[in-house]
């Protein structure tokens, strides 16, 4: 049953086995629409079966580069496509504005302060390494782990960047094999300057000249320290000086072997278990992607089946294969999107010749918003988010973790609308979990909210109701829905602090959450996003408006924090430090390095 809808007016398409519960009984015009479907239309048995989930994330990518959400000069016709053919969800936000905890978030439905994945000021705000202990913890559980258990074939392609490793270098507690998926193709960390060996990590370059610089400065204090004591200047047991000699030179040997060998230490490319690249060849890596997601979308046409393809692309260092080169008019950034865009058309033409689409619930969205300082030799080299102020790792404002997010299923869900409510990146666990015949866990607080009865219009407002936006362990907005007055208010407790005249922290490379580089609002800012999406208005605090949302919004955040609870801190300290015993390694460490790929 596929419908073609108007955007004048509501119209339902549900689907046969999902729950009357859903359907609201104050919601008379949804019902009454529900009814005539039922009566006019047939229903089609194929849609009472278990859906095929194909989900789509992409990596860095803003809001405003592409074409159905108000890009004019990137081309991203397939994506626009899929807009044309389903929902388009207007305020989708993802869970967090950095890879690791962001994409720990998708996975689970829960934000990540309560699962340990959030970052630290005072450290490390993503996983740093393959060879580290932390990573998605082993008790929570994924989509993927609860759609296997309802007879679904599970795989992903891409990117992970959840860790691999806890105590040994073939333990693989946090490998996607081990939290759900059947089949794992792709990098187990995420693409990284280095892994383009013409452009190294700037950041990377600049520690090992640090440490270079640190390590002539121990040397000439070793020699002093060393001619002073033949001299009799100082008398310095000798036993110090070789303890403090043998801790410089492990202490500088450990960081040297760490950063400059980047290349081997975490990109690589991985088949389920076995490393068959390191380091990983990128100009085969766009191609590979798309031959591997339609291997196996033809392998399982008979479904269900899930797959996750995580892309590579639009992350630094914006790797484009040589035959989409110059392509558009933004430089490498905008070649890459479209290459993208062009890998996913190839991925839904795959559905298309299987016969899959009105089987098959298609997701398309982006981890949180573009980078903005990743690369700024050109203006064209870094994402745009639109009119949305911030962006990537910017937890609190909105250019950090508003994304695109499209929803397809012909059968079910209308086409060519689009749904102004909040949603979440967290809500695709609930959704597929419910859509596949999985039960959600008892056993722990689920963020997340089922999809599909707002998208088909069986609810007037998203269950959302107040949303929390963390920067690291720090919460820096809070998003409430009123209904009522069908206004979307967001506070803000803390900003970053810009570079003068700018709009990112140019200076760091990434914003900062807390210390002497954020602005601390006291009190703290109120906008109303329904008519300043662009948070550049915030509302007077001497209104009585104002006092009566903080009031509400700060109760909403008291019972928030009595449900979060202290857990294992995967990100922090020695969890996130390069261990070489945990180092995934295809030969004998450290002779880290083959090519043992079949995809070419």
């Amino acid at each position: 049953m596929k419908s073609s809808l108007s955007t004048s007016m509501t119209v339902v398409n549900v689907a046969p086995g999902l729950p009357c519960s859903s359907i609201r009984s104050g919601n008379i015009m949804a019902i009454l629409n529900l009814l005539l479907l039922l009566c006019l239309f047939p229903i089609n048995e194929a849609t009472a079966e278990k859906p095929n989930v194909l989900l789509l994330l992409v990596d860095d990518l803003g809001i405003g580069d592409v074409g159905c959400f108000g890009n004019n000069t990137i081309r991203t016709p397939n994506i626009d496509r899929l807009a044309r053919e389903g929902v388009k969800l207007t305020q989708h936000v993802a869970a967090a504005s950095l890879c690791s905890p962001s994409r720990s978030a998708f996975l689970t439905g829960r934000y990540p302060i309560r699962t340990g994945m959030t970052g630290h000021n005072n450290g490390y705000r993503v996983l740093m390494w393959n060879a580290v202990s932390g990573g998605i913890p082993t008790n929570e559980t994924t989509f993927a782990q609860i759609l296997k258990e309802q007879g679904y074939s599970t795989a992903i392609m891409g990117k992970w960047h959840l860790g691999v490793n806890c105590e040994s270098r073939n333990d693989f507690c946090h490998h996607p094999l081990n939290h759900g998926f059947d089949y794992f193709y792709g990098t187990p960390f995420t693409l990284v300057n280095d892994c383009e060996v013409s452009r190294p990590s700037e950041l990377h370059v600049a520690f090992k000249r640090t440490l270079w610089f640190y390590a002539q400065i121990f040397a000439i204090t070793l020699l002093t320290l060393g001619a002073a004591n033949l001299w009799h200047v100082i008398n310095v047991p000798w036993k110090i000086i070789f303890a403090f000699t043998l801790f410089g030179t492990v202490f500088f040997m450990y960081w040297y072997a760490a950063y400059a060998f980047q290349i081997y230490w975490n990109c690589i490319w991985m088949e389920n278990f076995e490393i068959v690249e390191q380091p990983m060849d990128l100009e085969k890596k766009a191609g590979q992607l798309v031959r591997e997601a339609k291997s196996f979308i033809n392998r399982n046409k008979d479904g269900p089946f899930l797959l996750f393809v995580s892309f590579l692309h639009v992350h630094t260092p914006h790797y484009t294969t040589k035959n989409m080169i110059g392509r558009s008019k933004h430089d490498l950034y905008g070649d890459n999107v479209e290459e993208v865009d062009w890998m996913i058309g190839e991925i839904l033409d795959a559905i298309d010749e299987e016969g899959l689409v009105n089987d098959t619930l298609t997701y398309f969205t982006s981890d949180h918003g573009g980078y903005l300082e990743g690369m700024t030799g050109s203006p064209h080299l870094k994402g745009s988010n639109g009119i949305y102020r911030g962006g990537k790792g910017m937890g609190g404002l909105e250019g950090g973790i508003r994304v695109p997010g499209i929803l397809r299923w012909p059968s079910v869900i209308p086409a060519n609308t689009a749904i102004d409510k909040p949603t979440s990146l967290m809500d695709i666990f609930p959704t597929v979990t419910k859509l596949g015949g999985g039960v959600l866990p008892q056993d722990r607080i689920i963020d997340g909210k089922d999809l599909i009865p707002l998208v088909q219009g069986l609810i007037p407002d998203s269950e959302h109701k107040f949303m929390f936006h963390y920067c690291d362990e720090y919460l820096h907005a809070v998003r409430w829905q009123q209904t009522t007055s069908d206004t979307i208010w967001k506070v803000h407790y803390f900003s970053p602090k810009f570079s003068p005249g700018e709009g990112a922290c140019y200076w760091s490379k990434l914003c900062p959450c807390s210390g002497d580089n954020v602005i601390y609002h006291s009190p703290p800012l109120l906008f109303n996003l329904s008519n300043d999406p662009s948070e550049n208005n915030p509302l007077p605090s001497d209104l009585p408006l104002y006092n009566e949302v903080l009031q509400t919004i700060e109760q909403a955040v008291a019972h928030h924090n009595s449900t979060l609870y202290p857990v294992p801190q995967q990100l922090y300290g020695i969890n996130n430090l390069w261990n070489p015993r945990l180092q995934p390694c295809c030969g004998t460490f450290p002779l880290c390095w083959c090519n043992k790929n079949k995809t070419n």
